[in-house]
């Protein structure tokens, strides 16, 4: 492959179905955007790959979902790394980039030798979907259990959608000859498309958590199975690139299964944060209260969690009760 075509393929999501087994599916690969979340804060490896893991998992579902705002996937545990937030914002207007951000909070003194997933304790994985003003936002939860976070987002799809879902997951830095060493990452997520099983539509069973397993049946299962199977070949060369854009990976893993690609969808590192967006956040306080916060060289600060952005204002200018013509120059 042309440095060019490795380019075009950086930071892309390609839709894509598999027309003899009724599952859909796509391929991501970040490059820029995944070293643009990862560069803004100083992370320990083991929290870097689970926010790289978070990352390739919020491009790879929120391109399924069409997106008038924000999709939000969340971590939320006791473990060493306590929450791991992550938005993926639909693209504006046709032709426009989707934006992806994220961070991570953790204790660093209680982080382990172990796994990454081993560094999130109890807890759960969330999704919200958020379609802006005058629509209601959308909430699901799942435990945090499985192994990885790509477990814990196929059992979500199991247990709140009732759709069989598998990703295959791969990232790190590449250390490519002249080139600046980098992050890179890349996936693939399928999906099937049937109705929910009996066994789901019926609401019975034993209470535990479902996999994709529970919801296909007869030839169903067969496809969704063979898909499987070919999807453990991948290697994660092929997942990451940059040698093999995702069409021909299609090919080498799925060629008997007819793959149809569809138009891909172009990501980009991004941030909503704004010195707008602090003043109105800060816009429901008193001017007492916004006493307390000032700082001793007398000034409001605030610090975007996800971009690093450092914002420094005149208190006298934000709460209800700002002199509303003063803003800093």
């Amino acid at each position: 492959m042309t440095l060019g075509h490795q380019i075009a393929w950086d930071d892309t999501v390609l839709p894509f179905q598999l027309d003899a087994s009724d599952i859909r599916g796509r391929v991501v690969r970040l490059d820029g955007a995944l070293n643009g979340i990862l560069k803004q804060h100083d992370y320990p490896p083991l929290v870097e790959a689970l926010v790289a893991e978070m990352a390739l998992l919020t491009a790879l579902i929120g391109q399924t979902i069409k997106l008038r705002w924000k999709l939000q996937l969340q971590v939320q545990s006791k473990g060493a790394v306590r929450m791991i937030a992550t938005d993926y914002y639909g693209p504006e207007t046709e032709g426009d980039p989707a934006r992806i951000r994220a961070y991570a909070s953790y204790d660093a003194d209680r982080l382990t030798e172990t796994a990454p997933f081993d560094q999130v304790g109890e807890g759960y994985f969330a999704i919200m979907i958020d379609q802006g003003k005058g629509m209601t936002p959308y909430q699901g939860i799942t435990p945090l259990e499985g192994g990885s976070l790509a477990a814990c987002a196929e059992t979500y799809f199991a247990q709140s959608e009732q759709l069989p879902t598998r990703f295959s997951l791969s990232f790190g830095k590449s250390t490519e000859p002249g080139v600046a060493e980098h992050w890179r990452g890349g996936g693939v997520m399928l999906q099937h498309m049937p109705k929910a099983s009996p066994f789901v539509a019926d609401g019975e069973g034993n209470g535990e958590t479902l996999s994709a397993a529970d919801l296909v049946q007869d030839d169903e299962a067969e496809n969704w199975n063979r898909a499987n199977i070919l999807l453990d070949t991948v290697e994660d060369m092929e997942l990451i690139g940059p040698s093999l854009a995702p069409n021909d990976l299609l090919l080498r893993l799925f060629h008997e299964e007819q793959p149809r690609v569809f138009d891909s969808q172009t990501v980009r590192f991004g941030c909503t944060c704004s010195e707008d967006r602090v003043r109105q956040s800060l816009s429901i306080y008193s001017a007492r209260d916004i006493e307390k916060m000032t700082t001793d060289e007398g000034r409001v600060t605030a610090d975007c969690q996800f971009c690093g952005a450092h914002y420094d204002l005149d208190p006298a200018t934000v709460g209800f009760e700002a002199d509303q013509g003063s803003h800093d120059a």
